[in-house]
């Protein structure tokens, strides 16, 4: 056997044993989230920091900061604070959450990634006219969004690419394409703003307390509407500022029919994740760790139906596969999400007494501080800050709700809006990279140059709207 083979069939080991580690770990979480008790988080927390010192080692040289100052926090703890230990199982609780969380919504990406029907949609709405184009991309995005995460944007970005080549005007070409790919951006981070499979929901529903999905939905979704609206309005100004000529026509494949099947699909999930929910009692977010996966490998056995040696096989393949190989593959996003959570939840406990002793939060009134969160997010994200690190190091540092007057659902609707506007309008997320580099630009110009007047009146009007949602 020759030295590459061997040295490969050393990575598959590592991966392996790897991939073993991670989900008995997230298999710890999940059991701790559904009532098990704090000895499998603790478990599950000491199964993510094997992990994470076995990925770390290939992980980029940005990821490794990310574990270096993680590793600071927790000394200045221990050299600092009698509860230091409290402060690391926190730690370690949100980081085992946050990397269980990502691994079950990719469960549902490798399932979308191999059906026909996401890439006949994704065409579909793609071809559609100039008049009608944004809002079926941003819708697209949208829901797209909830079943592929960032692959959204890719898949339906390529597809806007694809669809912009035929036309000879350079300028033209660029402006439309800038057009959809902003369409595709803004309609998916606006599912941040309600959707339970997203980051931001399960994050911020978990630190506050007294908060819940179910209750500060019908103020997210308002967040959610206004974002695409708004972005729907400032592209019908900019289409008819702009000096391109008229589009040759596009053949359309299809109709709307080809959505039903995708609609179909986001109609079970939250369905399923509502009737668990109602029928055990258990938060939804930890519903979600269980049933997305579940879901996930029962549309793999429905595409594999016809394929030879069954759909059981089948579905147990990639099963494996994916605990085995693709999962590891998630190593740099594993890491710098744990890490993100681990450092926010570290950073917010040292940090907390300077803030008792010097600034009394409650006698701010209550609908300044969710302003202020509105318009905290996206600021912190022009500074490097991973919402998931900001929303970590900014909530635990608020008062009690009632303290500030409003309802917990109230901060809820906050925080979302102002995740869902720091992840369009920040240079370092990834829907900003993934549109920059399908738009050929750089991250400065797909994040707050692109978005940099989208985000001031998204964050004016989300900001009474917040006010107006706290009041009633």
């Amino acid at each position: 056997m020759s030295e590459g083979s061997d040295s490969a069939a050393a990575g598959d080991l590592y991966d392996g044993l790897t991939g073993l580690i991670v989900f008995t770990a997230i298999a710890l979480v999940v059991i701790g989230e559904w009532g098990g008790g704090r000895g499998f988080h603790l478990a599950g927390g000491a199964g993510i920091v094997v992990t994470l010192a076995l990925m770390t080692p290939r992980a980029g040289l940005s990821r490794k900061l990310f574990v270096l100052t993680g590793i600071g926090l927790a000394a200045i703890a221990v050299a600092t604070r009698p509860d230091w230990a409290d402060m690391v199982e926190r730690g370690l609780r949100a980081a085992s959450f946050v990397a269980a969380f990502f691994l079950a919504l990719a469960w549902l990406r490798n399932a979308a990634s191999t059906s026909s029907v996401i890439g006949r949609c994704g065409r579909f709405l793609a071809a559609q006219p100039p008049g009608r184009r944004y809002l079926a991309l941003s819708v697209g995005g949208h829901l797209f969004g909830i079943a592929l995460s960032y692959g959204s944007i890719a898949l339906l970005g390529s597809l806007a690419e694809q669809g912009v080549r035929t036309e000879p005007d350079e300028d033209a070409r660029r402006a439309r394409l800038k057009r959809m790919l902003l369409a595709i951006q803004r309609g998916f981070l606006a599912n941040t703003a309600w959707s339970p499979l997203t980051f931001s929901i399960a994050i911020t529903t978990s630190i506050i307390a007294g908060s819940s999905w179910t209750g500060a939905v019908g103020g997210c979704l308002v967040t959610a509407l206004v974002l695409i609206v708004l972005g729907w309005v400032l592209d019908a100004l900019a289409g008819q500022m702009s000096r391109a000529g008229p589009e040759r026509p596009v053949r359309i494949e299809g109709s709307w029919a080809e959505t039903l099947p995708l609609a179909g699909l986001l109609v079970l999930l939250f369905a399923s994740v509502a009737a668990v929910q109602a029928l055990t009692g258990v938060r939804a977010v930890a519903v979600i760790l269980a049933v997305v996966p579940a879901i996930s490998l029962g549309w793999i056995w429905f595409q594999s139906r016809d394929r030879r040696g069954g759909p059981l096989a089948t579905t147990a393949g990639r099963a494996v596969r994916y605990i085995m190989i693709d999962g590891p593959a998630y190593r740099s996003e594993l890491v710098l999400l744990a890490m993100a959570a681990f450092i926010g939840t570290m950073a917010s406990g040292l940090l907390q007494p300077v803030v008792a002793g010097g600034l009394d939060l409650s006698s701010i009134p209550g609908p300044f501080v969710l302003v202020a969160l509105v318009w905290l997010m996206p600021l912190t994200g022009q500074l490097a800050m991973n919402p998931i690190l900001g929303v970590y190091l900014i909530a635990p540092l608020l008062p009690d709700a009632a303290m500030l007057g409003v309802s917990p659902n109230a901060i809820i609707v906050a925080l979302t809006a102002g995740w869902a506007l720091s992840g369009v309008s920040s240079p370092y997320t990834a829907s900003t990279l993934l549109v920059a580099a399908l738009g050929k630009v750089t991250a400065l110009d797909a994040g707050p140059r692109w978005n940099g007047l989208y985000t001031l009146i998204g964050c004016v009007i989300l900001s009474a709207w917040v006010v107006i949602y706290a009041a009633l």
